[in-house]
């Protein structure tokens, strides 16, 4: 069974220190890793050990071998003997395991040693951006010893999952590989090596400029690169350059974006059979690269090319990747009397998200369930398989969503949000053709005038009022006064006022009988006609709210307001005969013109989802951010107005005292911040207002998604959302593209109310975004996808 396990060497060196190591051990079929954490203390003898280790390793071949893939320098040691260096490589295989033996380190080893077999494959990955730890020689550690299928690798701290693009099997295995320059060395051997791969493709560039080979990495799809002849590792060890001919050398940094661009298009193996490699492997790891092995210190042809024999047998025979490095390494042993320590060169640097490849797979021949199946081992899956389980999660969360609105646990939040956008609306002007006529506090002291034990004002002055505005020719008067009564026992004054009330600009107001809400209802004044009369019945959301307006509604048989029509269709009807626009009514709609308003049809229409009353042709109200032009009784009365103010107008005629019950609340003064009501003539205002601006003005009348139309739109941003998230790498940039798609999507809705009209579901398609993100967080997460694989 394979395992991986990961060491995390956080925050310190060998000179302090390292206060965190971290251990993550991942198994088969496993998607939370077991992790462990431990300490290492101080240990500066090991960096000076390594240093005279290399110093002596470079003079005892220097003096021992006359070839290698890298002129070495003795570095004034001299009179030195190989005993010399055996006690050296003692003294640091020594040092090294004591050091991983201090206590919380201990640990770590212990319990680990508990969760795994003496059979198990294990990759173990030394995950560090310290130069020192890659160069150390962890195969030293007896950890190796006892588990004779473990093998070494070094990693970055910082990686990412390559992003490859799919490309057909060709079954060979494509090898790129660049002969550079070969003064002083044997690199034909690995040529050979290479061209007896039965298997294998391989095109050779014998000392390319550099041109040639960035050209060879942009056009070309490659499974595996090599090189062969002289590297080495500059800025102690940060800087890789190799040698690709006689005159030109070349860091990775300088063939970058060929190489991204080979690791696109499927590059999965580097090989530098070359000297002093840890350079050239911590930078082709910032690429991404999923593996590669370079050579630790500078290598004798001999041993280059020993080793790429053992590894390509082992490799090309489909032993899994890390064994048939190991196997190849250990080979070497038997050649170190002539030249030591040659088993110590070879080292794997490995990318963490990636599922070692093997050569099966790199020829295209490994059956589709085989390549699925080894992909589900590992934290890292195919793209295929990533997309389709954030699919089905979102559509998961986004049915959830969708369930949990049906249920109405939105609609409260979904009204507020609808009035703060309408909110958002700067400024209006008064509407030009409304003039309200207000029956203040003051008119109603100034005449002590009270009928039947209620506050109004008497038959007399009303008729005195409506006859004195008819002189200045108003298109249409609505009189917003239940008058449901006559002053007794003045006949003359109840005549006047009859008459008055009967003339054909004039509109009075009746409220409907409920059975349920209110079975008495408000007949309308004595003797005045059917198509005088228009309802006033207004309706509350949960909240209080007055967001809807009725224009029609059928009648109860037994209510004495028996007109089919209310008070703002009448006079927005009347005024609009002017302008020769009738109107077409039917029971899904009234239309003026060009202007239809659709009723609310679904009593699940738009944020309203816990089955409210949606009787009658109800529209939404599209309030006027505005006051509007008014004058009081007692102004008409005494002239103390404009007369030209009145012409052409539709006047309203209500009463605004204080001490009158006709208050409501409407999404504008709920957001006062003293809040108070506002009586209800200035509703009426408002639902005439908005009628005549859409006729009139072009101004937008609000409407809603069918239902079918809101479950799409909200499934569709949880959907694009996901899979937005999805291609975001980073966890803090995922929680900023959240709140930058939210704040998109708030945009777009809000847009849509202000200049169209359509009210859309923003809360329940927030709500989704942000679930679906947050599952997809989890999913990556708990799959690996920006962290380690569990097994090859």
């Amino acid at each position: 069974m394979s395992k991986l396990v990961v060491f995390s060497f956080l925050g310190g060196d060998l000179n302090q220190g390292f206060p965190v190591v971290t251990a993550q051990l991942w198994c088969h079929n496993q998607f939370v890793p077991v992790k462990l954490t431990g300490s290492l203390p101080p240990a500066p003898e090991l960096s000076e050990l390594y240093r005279r280790w290399q110093l002596l390793y470079a003079a005892v071949h220097q003096r021992l071998v006359s070839n290698h893939r890298i002129k070495v320098h003795s570095q004034d040691i001299t009179n030195i003997s190989v005993n010399d260096f055996d006690e050296v490589c003692e003294q640091l295989q020594a040092n090294i395991n004591a050091w991983l033996k201090f206590e919380s380190f201990q640990n770590i080893e212990r319990q680990l040693r508990t969760l795994l077999s003496r059979n198990d494959e294990i990759r173990v990955i030394i995950e560090t951006n310290i130069v020192i730890l890659h160069r150390l020689p962890w195969h030293l550690w007896h950890f190796f010893e006892d588990y004779p299928k473990a093998e070494l690798a070094l990693s970055n701290h910082e990686y990412e999952s390559p992003q490859l693009l799919q490309k057909s099997p060709t079954g060979k295995v494509k090898i790129l590989a660049i002969l550079g320059n070969r003064v002083g060395i044997d690199i034909d051997k690995d040529a050979s090596l290479l061209q007896g791969l039965t298997d294998a493709k391989t095109t050779f560039i014998v000392e390319p400029t550099r041109q040639t080979l960035d050209e060879y990495l942009w056009n070309h799809d490659w499974d595996i690169l090599f090189f062969a002849g002289h590297s080495n590792s500059l800025a102690d060890g940060e800087i890789g350059k190799i040698c690709i001919n006689q005159t030109e050398n070349l860091t990775i940094s300088q063939l970058k974006n060929g190489l991204k661009t080979a690791i696109r298009r499927g590059l999965k193996l580097a090989i530098f059979n070359s000297c002093d490699g840890i350079g050239l492997g911590r930078n082709l790891a910032d690429l991404n690269i999923p593996q590669m092995i370079v050579m630790r210190e500078g290598v004798p042809d001999l041993i280059a090319q020993e080793f790429l024999k053992n590894f390509l047998t082992a490799f090309a025979d489909n032993k899994p990747f890390y064994l048939a490095v190991r196997e190849a390494r250990e080979r070497l042993q038997g050649l170190e009397n002539e030249f030591p320590c040659a088993s110590w060169l070879p080292v794997i640097c490995q990318n963490p998200t990636t599922v070692p490849t093997t050569w099966q797979e790199l020829c295209g021949n490994v059956d589709t369930k085989v390549v699925d199946e080894v992909s589900t081992k590992g934290k890292i899956e195919t793209p295929k398989l990533k997309l389709w389980t954030v699919l089905l999660s979102t559509f998961i969360v986004a049915i959830s969503t969708v369930g949990l609105r049906y249920l109405g646990i939105f609609e409260k939040i979904e009204l507020q949000s609808f009035d703060q956008m309408l909110r958002l609306r700067p400024k209006e002007n008064p509407d030009p053709r409304l003039i309200i006529v207000e029956i203040t506090e003051k008119d109603i002291q100034s005449r002590q005038e009270t009928t039947k034990g209620m506050k109004s004002i008497s038959d007399r002055t009303l008729a005195k009022l409506l006859n004195k505005l008819q002189k200045y020719q108003p298109r249409v008067v609505g009189l917003d006064i239940y008058r449901d009564f006559a002053d007794p026992p003045n006949k003359s004054n109840l005549i006047q006022l009859s008459t008055e009330l009967n003339k054909n600009n004039v509109v009075v107001v009746c409220k409907s009988r409920d059975s349920k809400y209110d079975p008495q209802g408000v007949k309308p004044p004595k003797d005045v006609s059917i198509g005088g009369q228009g309802f006033t019945d207004a309706i509350q959301d949960p909240d209080g709210i007055i967001r809807r307006q009725i224009l029609m509604m059928s009648q109860e048989p037994s209510s004495t307001c028996t007109t089919p029509y209310s008070l703002s269709l009448q006079l927005v009807a009347r005024y609009l005969s002017y302008e020769n626009i009738q109107p077409k009514f039917n029971e899904d709609y009234v239309q003026f013109g060009s202007k239809v308003f659709k009723r609310l049809k679904h009593s699940r229409s738009g944020g309203y989802q816990q089955g409210v009353d949606l009787g009658g042709n109800q529209i939404l109200i599209n309030y006027r951010n505005t006051d509007y032009q008014r004058v009081s009784l007692d102004d008409v009365l005494s002239d103390k107005f404009d007369h030209k103010s009145l012409k052409d107008k539709v006047v309203i005629i209500g009463v605004t005292a204080n001490t009158v019950s006709d208050t409501w609340s409407t999404l504008y003064s709920t957001a006062q911040q003293d809040y108070q009501e506002i009586p209800g003539i200035f509703i009426q205002a408002q639902m005439v207002s908005q009628v005549l601006s859409a006729v009139l003005d072009q101004r937008p009348i609000l409407w809603v998604l069918p239902y079918w139309g809101d479950i799409l739109w909200i499934c569709g941003w949880s959907v694009v959302g996901s899979l937005i998230i999805w291609r975001v790498r980073s966890l803090s940039h995922k929680g900023y593209t959240i709140f930058v798609i939210v704040v998109t999507l708030y945009g777009v809705c809000a847009i849509a109310l202000l200049k169209q009209g359509l009210w859309l579901p923003f809360i329940p398609s927030a709500f989704g975004i942000v679930a679906s993100g947050v599952v997809v967080i989890f999913i990556k997460q708990n799959t690996g996808v920006s962290r380690h694989n569990l097994v090859g």
